[in-house]
């Protein structure tokens, strides 16, 4: 290679090399307002709390606790912490439906949900035949539930009920008991025996 192919060539590189450069300041500062837009949106939003009174349509006490068990299934299934928490009073009691001792507290409940929560994906719990009353500051709801998802990479699907307890504080219905329980799975029976034999295949 000649001086004049090797100054050409080297030329080229640093050209290249500068275009290169620009590029890269210029996707910065193009992402950087960008980023920054979409931290201010990240912010997290006050959760709206089952308040009756400050809803434009007011809810009676079976509605708002109707609605906190949905806020409360919604925030269990997609892993959302604080809006779980919005919905548990801290000295809440959770039965649960394996053999295991009712844990006491939100901080306990809270280690074991993250600690089950992180094996499960693609989760959803649909709820039915929900009953619920209400009694001066306390009110109960029984309901029946399917679960659906992805547990330990396998899927999975159980049916269960549950029970909650709700006291109201400031205004809004916490749950302060919990105790599900897991439906067990009946054997699917087999096929009546209707006393007649196959036909054999025809023997070549």
């Amino acid at each position: 290679m000649n001086t004049h192919d090797r100054d050409y060539l080297a030329g080229r590189m640093a050209n290249n090399a500068l275009i290169v450069s620009l590029v890269f300041a210029l996707s910065l500062t193009c992402v950087s307002p960008a980023a920054a837009q979409k931290e201010k949106k990240k912010k997290p939003e006050p959760p709206a709390a089952a308040d009756g009174s400050k809803l434009l349509v007011p809810m009676n006490d079976e509605q708002q606790i109707d609605y906190t068990i949905s806020e409360m299934l919604g925030a269990w299934q997609l892993g959302e912490i604080e809006k779980l928490h919005q919905d548990y009073g801290d000295d809440v009691a959770v039965v649960n439906g394996s053999w295991a001792p009712p844990v006491f507290g939100w901080n306990n409940y809270l280690a074991i949900y993250q600690q089950q929560r992180s094996r499960m994906q693609q989760v959803r719990m649909d709820r039915s035949n929900t009953y619920i009353k209400v009694s001066g500051m306390v009110g109960w709801a029984c309901y029946q539930w399917d679960f659906e998802g992805v547990v330990d990479g396998q899927p999975m699907q159980s049916q269960g009920q549950t029970t909650l307890v709700f006291e109201k504080r400031n205004n809004h219905w916490v749950i302060v008991l919990n105790h599900t329980s897991v439906a067990p799975k009946l054997p699917q029976a087999a096929p009546a025996d209707t006393g007649k034999q196959q036909a054999k295949p025809p023997s070549s």
